[in-house]
Order: structure tokens, then C-alpha cells, then sequence
């Protein structure tokens, strides 16, 4: 026998019977029906529930209470839940959104109140514009170029096939969910604004060369400002240039130019070095020179001076004493004359015996001594 057909055949669980007067009798179309008391009410249930366990009376309504009792606090226990460290605890309160939560032991109202969402924070997602990999295209190998976000307009009317990855992050969870709805899309679109942005106030020149880590900054930078805007809560950490060169009909051209415009730049920078070398050594020897020079005029004009004092002082020795100051020149002359000669003194009026010869080199020689 079924509970329902317990209570058809026994009484309704609002402590009447099914005939429906409180009097039991049958002649009750008339009659207003009370409502049970809530001792009543408790009591039948408890009857009802006894029936169909094992065992029989239960004693008393505390193993209901208990097990209700249980039951709210499980409920309850199962509010809490943990956020993973590359995770952030998103509140919803019947589908609204109310707060995020940090990583670690936290705690919501149970379901079906409030549920959480747990979206991964630090995982780094890439998008790639102007091309689409193997991954991306569906097929098994190579890279799709897409011409329609590559292309595009520099500041000097060049035209730059560019191909370049946006990488992201989720910085606030709560935004990311529900502030955008296409958030892959979201920054695709801005990026390939910023880029074109940027790309229409440069000159191909510097894209093609030196200029790609400034226009990757630049880009970030815009992105990052109108995601802001967005209230995306979404952090950009990187644009990448994976490619930029000239459209590939006139891209052989192109290298030529780059080619000519390269060794032109090689021998300039040729031409500086050799510059820097000699000039720096032709400076210092022409500043040798000078200092040569003018060491040579001074020695030259105090040699001068020296020798008009000498002519002075010996010319007024000259007019004191005539001949005993043409003796003493005459031989100070020889003496200078003569010295460094090899000199024979032969003495015609020596007498008889003598050898009229002195060897005045052999006098010089110093002597051997033992």
C-alpha cells in the first residue's frame, strides 16, 4: 500500500477524514471545514512516517528535528568553497553578479541562492592578427595569411603587410564575464585599431627596421586604454611582431633598395672609422711639428743672443787690448781647430842626437798599468 492510498483510505494528512466533516458524518456539503491545528498536523505526519519505517513509533518528533536539523547544516556547509591560486571566485545571487573573491577558503550562500564561477586568471591566451596558424585555420601545417588585417597604410602612403600576437590575461574576473560579451573578439578588434593607428603615423622605413619595439609599446599602450574604457578587466602583457615586410608583389624590389640603402650605410660608417683614425693622427702630428718649431726658435734666437753678448764683450776686450785679444782668439781658434786632429810636432832647430819628434796622439793613450 501506497502513502497515497493510506491517506484516502485512513484520513487526510489535515487530520480529517476523507468523507470531509469533523464529525465523521457524511452530511458535511454544508458545513465549513476548519483548518487542523499544527499539533495535529505534526502528529499525523509523524503517524504517516512511522508507518513506513522500520521499527514502528519513532518516539516523539526529535529524530524528524534532528534530521532537519542535519540537513539545514549541511546546506549551509555547503557554502564554502576554494579558490585556486590562478583562479578568482565570481558571486552570482540568481544569475546577478555581486563580488569577486581573492584565492583561498571562502564562503557564498548556498544554492540555489548564489553560485560561483571560477575562470582562470593567469593563464596567458594569444590572438593573432594578419595570420592564423596551423591551430587556427584547421589545417595540418603552414600559415594562413590574412591579407584584410595585415595590409595597411603607412605615414608616408607606403602600403606594410604586418602580421603581429596580442597576449592577455583576465585581470578582473567580475568585468571579464559580464561587462563584454565576445572578449576574444573585443581585443582582436581594438589591437587592429591601435596597429593601424600607429602604423599610419610611421614611415615604412623605420616599420621595416628599428621602429618594430616602439610600435609594439604604442600599440600596447592604446589597447590597453580603450579596454579600460571597455571596462573589460582584461590586462594586455604583450604585442608581438611576428612579421612586417612590403606587399610580396613589390617585396623583391624592395630588398634591393634595403640592400643599396645598406651598403651605403656600411661605407659611410667605413668612411667615419677612417676618418676618426687618421684625422686624430694628423692633428697630433702637425701639433708635434709646432712644438718642434717653436723649440727650435727659441734655442735658435737664445743661441743668437748668446753669441752678440759674446761678440759685444769680447769687442770691448778688443778695443781695451788689440793684441793680446787677437792672440788669445787666434788660439782659442786652434784650440778648436786642432783638437780633435792627430798632431806630429817636429822641431827643426833641435840639436844633434835628439829626434826632433813628439807624438802627441800616443800621449793621449792612457797608460796599461799592472
Amino acid at each position: 500500500m501506497g502513502i497515497k492510498d493510506y491517506i484516502l483510505k485512513n484520513q487526510s494528512p489535515w487530520g480529517s477524514s476523507p468523507s470531509g466533516g469533523r464529525n465523521g458524518s457524511g452530511s458535511g456539503s454544508g458545513s465549513r471545514r476548519e483548518p487542523p491545528s499544527l499539533d495535529d498536523l505534526i502528529s499525523n505526519i509523524q503517524k504517516l512516517i512511522n508507518k513506513f519505517l522500520p521499527g514502528g513509533k519513532s518516539g516523539g518528533g526529535k529524530p524528524i528535528i534532528l534530521g532537519l536539523v542535519i540537513l539545514v547544516v549541511i546546506w549551509v556547509l555547503s557554502g564554502l568553497y576554494r579558490v585556486l591560486p590562478d583562479e578568482q571566485g565570481v558571486v552570482l545571487r540568481f544569475g546577478k553578479f555581486i563580488n569577486t573573491t581573492q584565492p583561498g577558503l571562502n564562503y557564498h550562500i548556498p544554492f540555489p541562492v548564489e553560485r560561483v564561477l571560477k575562470p582562470k586568471v593567469t593563464k596567458v591566451n594569444r590572438i593573432d592578427v594578419g595570420f592564423r596558424g596551423a591551430s587556427d585555420s584547421g589545417r595540418s601545417s603552414g600559415i594562413g595569411e590574412v591579407p584584410e588585417e595585415s595590409l595597411m597604410l603607412t605615414g608616408d602612403e607606403n602600403i606594410v603587410d604586418i602580421n603581429y600576437s596580442v597576449f592577455w590575461v583576465i585581470k578582473d574576473a567580475g568585468k571579464f564575464l559580464f561587462n563584454i560579451q565576445s572578449p576574444v573578439e573585443t581585443v582582436k578588434a581594438t589591437s587592429e585599431t591601435a596597429m593601424r593607428e600607429v602604423i599610419a603615423k610611421s614611415e615604412i622605413q623605420s616599420i621595416l627596421t628599428e621602429g618594430r619595439s616602439n610600435i609594439e609599446v604604442e600599440v600596447q599602450e592604446i589597447t590597453q586604454r580603450i579596454l579600460d574604457e571597455y571596462g573589460s578587466g582584461i590586462q594586455i602583457t604583450q604585442v608581438q611582431t611576428q612579421k612586417a615586410d612590403p606587399p610580396s608583389q613589390v617585396i623583391d624590389a624592395f630588398r634591393d633598395v634595403q640592400a643599396a640603402r645598406a651598403d651605403k650605410e656600411r661605407s659611410k660608417n667605413e668612411a667615419e672609422a677612417y676618418a676618426n683614425d687618421v684625422i686624430p693622427r694628423a692633428r697630433g702630428d702637425a701639433e708635434k711639428i709646432l712644438q718642434e718649431a717653436e723649440a727650435y726658435k727659441k734655442e735658435v734666437v737664445a743661441t743668437a743672443e748668446g753669441e752678440a753678448s759674446r761678440f759685444i764683450s769680447i769687442y770691448s776686450e778688443y778695443k781695451d787690448a788689440k793684441q793680446v785679444t787677437q792672440e788669445r782668439m787666434y788660439l782659442e781658434t786652434m784650440e778648436k781647430v786642432l783638437a780633435d786632429i792627430d798632431k806630429v810636432i817636429i822641431d827643426k832647430n833641435s840639436g844633434q842626437g835628439v829626434v826632433p819628434y813628439l807624438p802627441l796622439p800616443e800621449l793621449k793613450k792612457p797608460r796599461g798599468g799592472s
